[in-house]
């Protein structure tokens, strides 16, 4: 990138958050905070409002407009992408809250983008056929958390525990939600247990957002994740696996704490983390010819005594 472009590319990061911190800038471009400091200071030459505060950030003095912001193809593209997946994924409410604004991007784009963006719609699709999704049948289930957690209002909810045919009322704080394996999840802190609880939105019967404020310290969604982490002793584990047997894990690598990969000429080293080895090492089994373990070491002690403790019964069974 060009130094015109990134210095375009800045004035549209300043815009967009109220505060945008210098390291964000230098981590984004990969440049040093020296350049970001110029860059910086060839905006405010330009004639940019730009306020920086040392230690805080850079800000835009409220009040400044640019004239709408162009995109190329490749972002255009990239937006109706991400509407072909967001009608799949969420709920109605957020599909329809996308939708709008997509139309909103669409109206400040040049005809040529237009055009682009016509001619691509029927050549992009997003199939649920072999990946699970599993909606809340209440239509509106994330916009209502979302609300809650800007506005820092309780919810009420009705809802059904795995497992259980009694349907509970509870107060809750949501701290954020997330996507995993084919369900939208809010981590809460819920007052009938009086502690943090993960709610699945396909088990909520009714949700409301009350009048009721909470003004509780909770913990960002990240830092939650980060603190369970340490709390159940997750140990990492890192093997490596050649490449024909890895493309068969598909999304099962997930439900045993894959974390990421990397990929070599002839294998892929794949990073998990996990509480239970045993289970790991059960799943392992199903292809350990065609892999090895990096480590820990132990992984190789719990693999060892489950071959040994299988031969036995094997042995035990057709002995005569």
């Amino acid at each position: 990138m060009n130094r015109i472009d990134r210095i375009s590319a800045i004035l549209i990061q300043l815009q967009s958050r109220k505060v945008v911190k210098a390291q964000d800038i230098a981590d984004r471009f990969g440049i040093s905070l020296r350049t970001v400091y110029r860059d910086v200071k060839t905006l405010e030459e330009a004639g940019v409002p730009i306020i920086g505060e040392a230690g805080v950030g850079y800000s835009i003095v409220d009040g400044y407009r640019l004239p709408p912001v162009m995109f190329t193809k490749e972002e255009a593209t990239a937006f109706l992408t991400a509407e072909k997946l967001i009608e799949k994924f969420t709920d109605s409410s957020t599909d329809a809250m996308f939708k709008s604004a997509m139309y909103k991007v669409r109206s400040v784009l040049k005809s040529t983008e237009k055009d682009l963006l016509e001619s691509m719609e029927d050549h992009i699709e997003v199939l649920r056929k072999y990946t699970p999704f599993h909606a809340s049948s209440l239509g509106n289930t994330l916009q209502t958390l979302l609300k809650s957690i800007s506005e820092k209002k309780v919810i009420q909810l009705e809802y059904k525990a795995f497992a259980s045919v009694d349907r509970t009322v509870r107060k809750i704080e949501p701290v954020g939600i997330f996507y995993s394996s084919g369900y939208w999840h809010t981590i809460a802190f819920c007052r009938l247990r009086n502690d943090y609880r993960d709610f699945r939105t396909d088990r909520m019967l009714k949700i409301n957002v009350t009048d009721e404020s909470f003004s509780g310290a909770h913990p960002t969604l990240k830092a939650y994740f980060e603190q369970l982490a340490r709390e159940e002793n997750l140990e990492k584990v890192v093997i490596n696996i050649d490449k024909s047997t890895a493309r068969y894990l598909t999304d099962v690598k997930y439900y045993y704490g894959f974390v990421s990969e990397i990929e070599f000429d002839d294998h892929i080293e794949m990073t998990f983390l996990t509480s239970q080895l045993e289970i790991f090492t059960r799943w392992f089994t199903t292809f350990a010819d065609r892999a090895e373990i990096i480590s820990p070491e132990r992984l190789h002690d719990y693999l060892k005594d489950f071959i040994e403790r299988i031969s036995k019964k094997i042995n035990t069974q057709f002995s005569y």
